[in-house]
């Protein structure tokens, strides 16, 4: 991993985009590193457009800003690549993460000049088959840290059991749905054929 990695995430209000970045940096922190995870406050309210961040590091993180090139941007919300130019700043050595069923191919189509490496995962179908309901942020949340290899595949899944297992102590069935759908996400992420 390099020293730092910096994420950006693209979601729409209510999605839970803000809410699995902190969880990211939670788990990140819970390893030793150093973490930011922070949304980008406005107008914002259900369905609108948000950003979310996280930077995570072995050292100390200086700086307290927007995150302007990062290395992975994950985008909550297919619908937004109409919207918002969500590869703007991407490092073409990153990646870019999106929920949807189509192709990684087509996702390359929709978003133009960027270079990098292109991922999809269908967090819809995931979380519909674990959760029984369309909660999209657990899923991306295992895609993106498949993706950025921020941290090894064990240790995420054993600090996000230790977090839900803390958060849902009444509701095992919200923990082991939770658990199967990172799990799951983890194991269907799809890479562009180069």
């Amino acid at each position: 991993m390099a020293d730092l990695v910096e994420i950006r995430w693209h979601g729409r209000g209510g999605q839970g985009a803000k809410t699995a970045a902190l969880l990211l940096a939670d788990v990140a922190f819970k390893t030793g590193k150093y973490v930011q995870g922070f949304p980008e406050y406005g107008p914002e309210r259900m369905g609108a457009p948000i950003t979310a961040y996280n930077r995570i590091s072995s050292n100390e993180i200086r700086v307290h800003s927007n995150i302007y090139e990062p290395d992975f941007v994950v985008v909550v919300d297919s619908g937004l690549l109409d919207v918002v130019d969500v590869a703007d700043g991407l490092k073409d050595n990153g990646a870019i993460v999106v929920n949807t069923h189509k192709s990684p191919e087509f996702i390359r189509e929709k978003i133009g000049d960027y270079k990098g490496r292109i991922y999809t995962i269908d967090a819809r179908k995931v979380s519909k088959a674990c959760l029984g309901k369309y909660f999209p942020n657990t899923p991306m949340l295992a895609a993106i840290v498949k993706v950025s290899g921020v941290m090894d595949k064990d240790t995420f899944f054993n600090e996000m059991e230790n977090s839900f297992s803390h958060k849902f102590s009444s509701k095992p069935e919200v923990i082991e749905g939770n658990m199967n759908a990172l799990r799951m996400a983890y194991d269907e992420v799809k890479q562009e054929e180069q």
